[in-house]
């Protein structure tokens, strides 16, 4: 028998979350398995996770093939008529010991119920999951899980449910414990970061989680936040960009769009100019603040014209690294019921928006050419500034410390040292 096969399609919260499945999984004595940890943003992405279970199949023959994620939760019976998979397992049922519990014997695979998904808006707790370190020299935490707001292109609420907090002291002790094994920098994650608290009591907002890691936990040298709803930035987050040097300088924005009515048509709570307000004030509290940013190309109903204002807003809000989704129906939402765009020029609309997105990188890389950073080393010779640029090096560094390097040039998207 042998350990188990673990694969992580999607976001940095899954990569988290088979992190705590591989302690399940090994304190159940789960053996002889593949589990396929899946996404559900697009179309493709269920795709891509039939592909990878096929794939897994072939190379890991006699192996139980179980799929868990939010693909598995949005469509169970998609991944239960596959031959190749012997359990389906939602993406609440996943975190729980008890379920791993009852897949340790592989004989008992073939006389228990298939699909194990029950309705993730039932659940009202997330789980402090105590992963001692996910990432050799970053650690990753997750605060929340879930998301209460229903934009009409998204699929996720239905994967992980509503918006659930970790609560502040769990958190806290959680960090401590990672600064005392070595890591530097710790990153706060989530489905809805800027939503945290909402469900606890007093009703905390992320800036007051932020401030008291930061206060509790002097010994962490640097504190990153993972993709923020900038229009829920609250007002003591805004004072931890503007006073805590600890909190990195760098912030990935849910921002969509550029146009006001496609923005109405996502059912986002923001309009284009309070995109733009925002990152100004932030660049103002905070002048060496990067920014990042999710753009979905053709969108339906999306006209030239409409398209025209989000490659006007990478400008004006200044964004530096884009993250583009040429935009795909996800069966189930009302975004699927609209006038589509057609193909090619969705397809072409990304092309541009990911071209613009090199060029404004290229413009950043250039700019920090003669700069002195303190560098987080990933590898023997690859970090990464706090403004989460790469920087390449041309000897070896300690892996896991924190350098100061002078930038001398750049090449393929990274800096050079």
């Amino acid at each position: 028998m042998s350990a188990p096969v673990f694969a992580t399609l999607g976001c940095r919260l899954n990569a988290y979350e088979t992190e705590a499945m591989k302690e399940l999984s090994a304190a159940a004595g789960v053996e002889n398995a593949v589990i396929v940890n899946t996404c559900a943003v697009t179309a493709e992405a269920v795709r891509k996770a039939k592909q990878e279970i096929r794939r897994l199949s072939r190379e890991n023959p006699g192996a139980t093939i179980i799929v868990t994620g939010c693909a598995a939760q949005t469509e169970p019976e998609t991944f239960a008529a596959m031959p190749e998979v012997a359990r389906v397992i939602g993406n609440h049922e996943k975190m729980q010991a008890e379920t791993w519990a009852g897949l340790k014997a592989p004989d008992l695979i073939g006389v228990t119920e298939k699909v194990q998904v029950d309705d993730i808006m039932s659940v009202k707790e997330t789980a402090g999951h105590l992963i001692d370190g996910f990432g050799r020299h970053r650690a990753y935490v997750q605060v929340q899980n879930g998301c209460d707001h229903r934009c009409t292109f998204c699929i996720i609420p239905y994967g992980r449910g509503n918006s659930r907090s970790v609560p502040a002291g769990v958190v806290v002790e959680q960090i401590k414990r990672l600064v005392d094994k070595g890591f530097n920098e710790v990153v706060l994650t989530g489905v809805d970061l800027t939503s945290w608290g909402a469900d606890l009591p007093a009703q905390p907002r992320l800036g007051d989680l932020v401030m008291r890691i930061l206060r509790l936990v002097p010994d962490l040298p640097r504190l990153r936040i993972s993709s923020i709803d900038s229009i829920e930035a609250d007002e003591a987050l805004m004072g931890a960009i503007a006073t805590e040097p600890r909190l990195m300088p760098h912030l990935h924005l849910s921002l969509q769009a550029g146009d006001d009515l496609i923005l109405k048509r996502m059912k986002r709570r923001h309009l284009r100019d309070d995109a733009i307000r925002f990152c100004e004030e932030t660049r103002r509290l905070r002048p060496d603040m990067v920014f990042g940013a999710d753009i979905i190309a053709g969108f339906p109903t999306e006209t030239e014209e409409m398209f025209a204002r989000s490659v006007d807003l990478v400008r004006e809000c200044g964004l530096t690294f884009l993250h583009v989704f040429p935009f795909s129906p996800r069966k189930g939402t009302p975004a699927a019921r609209m006038p589509q765009v057609r193909g090619p020029e969705i397809k072409e609309r990304a092309a541009r928006l990911r071209a613009l997105g090199d060029a404004a990188l290229a413009s950043h890389l250039a700019a920090q050419v003669g700069v002195a950073h303190r560098v987080l080393m990933e590898g023997p010779r690859m970090g990464r500034t706090e403004q989460f640029t790469e920087v390449e090096f041309g000897a070896d560094q300690p892996e896991g410390q924190i350098v100061t390097a002078r930038i001398t040039g750049f090449a393929g998207g990274r800096l050079v040292a």
